[in-house]
């Protein structure tokens, strides 16, 4: 049996934190036409309530003309406190008039207590309150859960606790973060497996095919990326975040030019 992996590059957002690369709005524009060219299924251009270059980019990638990818827009969920129609994050996404909107939220205990320092339950509520704002308002929303293997290691019902606060919202993926690029294959693959099982059995899928498709996103910190990717997918994720070459910040994300030709 054959399975379709979306491919969806962050070249022009994680890509652009590595040393030494640093794109005009210009580079962004014509990255974005090759990625197309490539078959790619999803391009994320950046994250525009952080940097005006960003913001430009998204004004003129509404006149690209892509044949098959569609561009994302990157961005936090809602910070504590404040709901989503105060944040000027939220809102910087909406005002990019991307067709896909992407962000994260702390998975990891240790980053919910000591990072945000906020309740665990405040937390659940932080993801489901800001994917729920954001799936009535943009058309395709995809859910990136930031450090999921550290806090699947540290603490695992907690962090399936984060997807399932995500999952009440609607988005239409969920990604699992190895932000850190220190897991292993095996873990991997082990951590994945349980989530997609988890998801089917919280969203009584009838079918793989019936539920929300699951992601993977690879640091290659332990150098171990491109494995780690190929782990996830073969343990059921069919959703792939990488950039070209590898660019990335501290060593980089995952390759797409190495997953794709062994996927």
């Amino acid at each position: 049996m054959t399975e379709r992996i979306e491919i969806y590059d962050t070249t022009l957002r994680d890509g652009a934190q590595g040393e030494g690369v640093n794109f005009s709005v210009a580079d962004k524009c014509r990255i974005a036409e090759h990625l197309d060219a490539l078959g790619f299924d999803f391009i994320e251009g950046g994250w525009p309530g952080s940097n005006p270059r960003d913001i430009a980019f998204f004004e003129q990638a509404r006149t690209l003309r892509l044949n098959h990818a569609r561009v994302a827009a990157f961005g936090a969920t809602r910070r504590k406190q404040i709901t989503c129609d105060k944040d000027q994050s939220i809102q910087a996404l909406l005002k990019a008039e991307t067709p896909v909107v992407t962000v994260f939220g702390k998975s990891w205990l240790l980053h919910v207590t000591d990072a945000l320092r906020v309740e665990p339950d405040e937390n659940l509520d932080i993801i489901a309150d800001t994917i729920a704002y954001l799936t009535a308002r943009v058309p395709f929303v995809i859910y990136d859960a930031e450090h999921f293997f550290d806090g699947y290691r540290a603490n695992p019902e907690y962090a399936i606790a984060t997807l399932k606060a995500a999952l009440s919202g609607g988005p239409q993926r969920i990604v699992l973060c190895d932000t850190n690029g220190g897991s292993l294959p095996e873990f991997i693959a082990a951590a994945t497996r349980d989530v997609v099982r988890s998801v089917r059995t919280l969203l009584a899928c009838s079918t793989p095919e019936a539920c929300v498709p699951i992601g993977i996103h690879c640091h290659n910190d332990g150098e171990l990326a491109v494995a780690n990717t190929i782990a996830a997918v073969s343990a059921g994720a069919t959703h792939v975040q990488g950039t070209i070459n590898g660019y990335g910040e501290r060593c980089g994300n995952v390759n797409l030019c190495s997953v794709i030709p062994n996927l």
